[in-house]
Formats: C-alpha cells, structure tokens, sequence
C-alpha cells in the first residue's frame, strides 16, 4: 500500500506570506526608527532636554537628535539582517553557499607570439651602392 503524500504548499501562497512577512518587519523597523528620530529628537525634546547624559552633560533630547537616530539606524540594520535571516529559513529560501569550491575551468594556452620587427638600431641602414 502506498503512503499518501504530504501535500505540497501553493508556492504563490508561500511568496506572498514570505513577501507580507518581509513587508511587516521593515515597518516596524521603520516605525522604531521613526519614534526615535523624529518623537525623541524633535517632538520629544524639550522635555527630554531636562535630562542630562552622564559625564558629558549634553541634554538628551538633543543626542537623540545628533546622534541616538544615528546609532538606532545602525543597530536597526543589524536587526533587518537578523529578522530576514530567519524569515528566510522560516520559507526555505535562505542563501546557502557551495559546500565545495567550483572547479576553475583550464587556462587556455597562450598562443605563441609571433617574432618581433628588428628594432630600427638593428635594421642597417642603405648604403649609396645600394
């Protein structure tokens, strides 16, 4: 008797789940980075400039503005890798590298050369009983 077989998921279905997972993880990543660059740097900071940063003293809604966006968007690109990796496992379409080198394809052998011309201090010169 023959084992029934599993069925085989719709690989349109599968793209598009994949492709809406995809699209919903770069929104929140986006949102993330929106809170913290425009909420905390611009709408949120004259309340965050009551807050000082230890030892330099700047206040700290203006290092969200100079530089707390930039280091979010940093590490937001370390989490986008992250998230996708897994996305990507998760639907089976992960980057997987050669487990063996490709074999380089043989050198074609130069063709030989053809001589060179005689260099115009080796060519001699016409004579007048020439």
């Amino acid at each position: 008797m023959a084992e029934p077989s599993l069925p085989r998921p719709d690989p349109a279905r599968t793209a598009r789940a994949y492709w809406h997972a995809n699209i919903r993880a770069v929104l929140v990543l986006l949102i993330v980075w929106a809170v913290v660059s425009f909420g905390f740097g611009i709408l949120l900071a004259k309340p965050l400039n009551t807050i000082k940063l230890p030892g330099s003293g700047f206040p700290l809604g203006f290092w969200f503005a100079q530089q707390g966006s930039i280091y979010t968007f940093v590490v937001l690109i370390f989490v986008y890798v992250r998230v996708m990796h897994k996305l990507d496992r998760r639907f089976g379409v992960e980057e997987r590298g050669p487990t063996t080198p490709a074999p380089t394809p043989p050198i074609p052998p130069t063709p030989p050369t053809p001589p060179s011309a005689p260099a115009a201090s080796q060519v001699p010169e016409r004579g007048a009983d020439a």
